[in-house]
């Protein structure tokens, strides 16, 4: 009960506490609220009292900006009025005279006066006075960008240009414009670009179309008053057989691009032409002569040929230099326009640059191509060879320049191709043409001693041209449908195998038609024995030429038996050469023989001794006419020539030696040594003379 007390006072207790808290904590409360309403009454006084002055501040900030802005207008105003007066000592004057930016900074403030004027007083003095000066500037920035052109847009020397040549540079590194000349015509022609001022486009193409043109023509005169006419001056050889293509904008895959070979690319510029065309021409006969001692005679050289139509060989190199400088040229020029010209008209600038100095280079190929084909319409075939390293030049960079055409005036575009095609047709024709002149050819007598006849060796010299050039010959070839036709049916040929192949059915059928012209012209033989004597000579020197120059494995590609069938041609003319003998062995084979039982007996009757006496006389005046009549033939090759006398006398000596064992002591004559003019060793001697008109 105790506890409970206890427990129960200490409950009333802290209510007792509890209740004076809360009574505390509202008199507080009631404090706290009279305090905020009182503050709140006072802002409200003070929002009174101070709100419209705020306001009134307000205002005149307002009027006092307003009267800012409007002082501000009539100095903006005013100053349009004074823009003439500020700026006609700079726009009078050169561009250069004050610095470029100050002109351009003063023709900015003439439009801009030109356009308030036009917008707020058209009528007015001041718009005609700043038209009038802004024109005057327009001109003067104009005439600017003229002497720019004129001053700094230099020919480039020849020799600095045959030396980027000769290095292969990708880019010709002549500084045309210095950089502030270059950053001055950029302004220029931004500014122009930007007042629809386009005519500074076609002054630019004008200027650098005179001086490509000029630098072509410094280099064209440079080249003909050299020795060569080429880069030899340089230290430079000048092209030998071009191996293929490179790029001319960027040195990656050209050859992906267009159907050429790859070129590789030459520290000397040594791949732009082929000098060997007219050389070798030459060499092939020096060389015929002193290894087989066959005398070509009468016939002309191929430099004789040439001359006649003046085409030469430093011609032809001139021509590729000054094509693959011009290239060259484009290129740089394309990079110069950079930021003068807008990109969308660079293309149609780089025409107007590139067709007067496109002209004179198509006007030179036509100039050629014409003087080559009078040469082949009188049957010689020389100059024209020179022209095919032309055309694979030309070929070789075809991807080059369609990159630089492209986007070009059409009539640019034509020219270029026009002259590509015409060198194409001169090409391909002579050679149907040389084919035609070998089947038709009749105008060269034939060698009366039976020698390798001048057509041949022509053949073979003009077909040695052509061995490094199947990537060129070949295209010109698949025009013609037969030798596509010829192709189709036999394998499948990759782009390299199928130009060579090309070339190989070009290869047999001159030569097929050179062997048909050489039965027919041995036809006008009356002598049998030298008819067979000038088809061996003949057959023997082709095989051997066409091993020598490479002809042979060209042939082999479409004619993989050529080299036995040849050697079968040769062993069959041989046979029937052999058979000159048979007029002297007659009397040897003769049916009618004295009994060898006679013979021993020593008892020959008349008739026996006639019948000896005759045959010794009819071998000996066979023999003997044969053996004048072989001394004048002519077998020019040492091998060739031993070889037949090798083999006469195995086909003869064992046949007269039986004979003359059998009849050389048999008493049939009492001058037997009349009638037995030759003993087989003295058949030997006069054999081992044949063939040699000095014997």
């Amino acid at each position: 009960m105790s506890d409970f007390n206890h427990k129960h006072e200490k409950v009333l207790t802290g209510l007792v506490f509890l209740q004076d808290a809360a009574s505390r904590s509202s008199q507080l409360t009631n404090g706290m609220v009279n305090i905020l309403t009182s503050f709140d009454e006072r802002l409200a006084r003070l929002e009174k009292t101070i709100l419209p002055v705020y306001n009134e501040t307000k205002n005149l900030q307002q009027k006092q900006e307003n009267i800012d802005k409007t002082l501000a207008s009539l100095d903006h105003v005013i100053s349009y009025y004074s823009v003439s007066k500020e700026v006609e000592p700079v726009i009078k004057e050169s561009p250069s005279s004050q610095g470029l930016e100050i002109f351009l900074q003063s023709l900015g403030r003439l439009q801009e006066a030109m356009h308030f004027f036009e917008r707020n007083n058209p009528q007015s003095v001041e718009l005609e006075n700043v038209m009038s000066l802004f024109e005057t500037g327009k001109d003067n920035i104009i005439s600017e960008f003229k002497e720019h052109l004129a001053k700094h847009s230099q020919t480039i020397p020849a020799t600095a240009l045959l030396e980027a040549l000769a290095n292969d540079e990708e880019e010709i590194s002549i500084n045309h414009f210095s950089a502030d000349v270059k950053d001055n015509l950029m302004q220029i022609a931004d500014w122009l670009v930007t007042h629809n001022e386009d005519d500074f486009m076609n002054v630019y193409a004008r200027f650098r179309a005179n001086t490509v043109q000029k630098t072509l023509l410094g280099l064209r005169d440079h080249l003909r008053s050299s020795s060569t006419g080429a880069l030899s001056h340089q230290g430079v050889s000048p092209v030998a057989a071009m191996s293929g293509t490179a790029t001319l904008l960027a040195k990656s895959g050209v050859k992906a691009s267009y159907d050429t070979p790859s070129r590789k690319t030459s520290k000397k510029l040594q791949q732009m032409l082929e000098r060997k065309a007219n050389q070798m021409l030459l060499k092939a006969s020096q060389t015929l002569e002193s290894s087989t001692g066959l005398a070509l005679g009468s016939r002309r050289s191929a430099a004789d040929s040439i001359k006649e139509d003046a085409v030469e060989e430093h011609e032809i190199e001139s021509f590729l230099t000054e094509f693959t400088a011009l290239l060259r040229l484009l290129q740089s020029e394309l990079r110069l326009m950079l930021g003068i010209v807008p990109l969308p008209h660079q293309k149609a600038v780089l025409s107007i640059i590139l067709r007067d100095a496109l002209e004179m280079i198509c006007h030179d190929a036509e100039s050629l191509s014409g003087r080559a084909r009078r040469s082949v319409s009188r049957q010689e075939f020389g100059p024209v060879l020179l022209l095919f390293p032309a055309l694979r030049h030309l070929v070789c960079f075809k991807g080059d320049c369609d990159k630089l055409l492209e986007g070009c005036d059409s009539s640019v575009r034509t020219r270029f191709y026009a002259m590509v095609n015409n060198l194409h047709t001169t090409c391909g024709k002579a050679l149907e043409d040389f084919a035609e002149s070998v089947r038709s050819e009749s105008a060269a007598p034939l060698p009366r001693d039976g020698t390798v006849y001048e057509m041949t060796s022509n053949v073979v010299l003009f077909l040695g041209q052509l061995t490094d050039l199947s990537d060129t010959v070949g295209p010109l070839l698949a025009q013609d449908q037969s030798y596509s036709n010829a192709l189709v049916h036999t394998q499948p040929w990759p782009k390299p195998q199928r130009n060579k192949a090309l070339l190989g059915l070009y290869i047999k059928k001159v030569l097929v038609q050179l062997n048909l012209t050489l039965v027919t012209k041995s036809d006008a033989y009356s002598d049998s024995s030298l008819r067979y004597i000038f088809r061996l000579n003949n057959s023997h020197y082709l095989l051997s030429a066409l091993q020598r120059s490479g002809l042979l494995d060209l042939l082999k590609v479409v004619e993989p038996e050529c080299e036995p069938i040849y050697r079968e041609m040769i062993n069959e003319q041989k046979r029937l050469y052999s058979q000159s003998w048979n007029k002297v062995l007659a009397p040897i084979w003769n049916s009618e023989d004295v009994p060898a039982s006679v013979l021993l007996s020593g008892r020959l009757r008349e008739k026996d001794k006639a019948l000896i006496k005759e045959k010794f006389s009819t071998l000996n005046k066979e023999f003997e006419e044969l053996s004048r009549e072989q001394r004048g033939y002519s077998v020019p090759d040492v091998e060739l020539r031993e070889s037949l006398k090798r083999d006469n006398k195995e086909y003869i000596l064992p046949k007269y030696q039986a004979f003359y064992d059998k009849y050389s002591n048999a008493q049939f004559s009492k001058h037997s040594e009349k009638y037995i003019k030759y003993s087989p060793a003295q058949i030997s001697s006069v054999i081992d003379t044949f063939f040699d008109v000095a014997a």
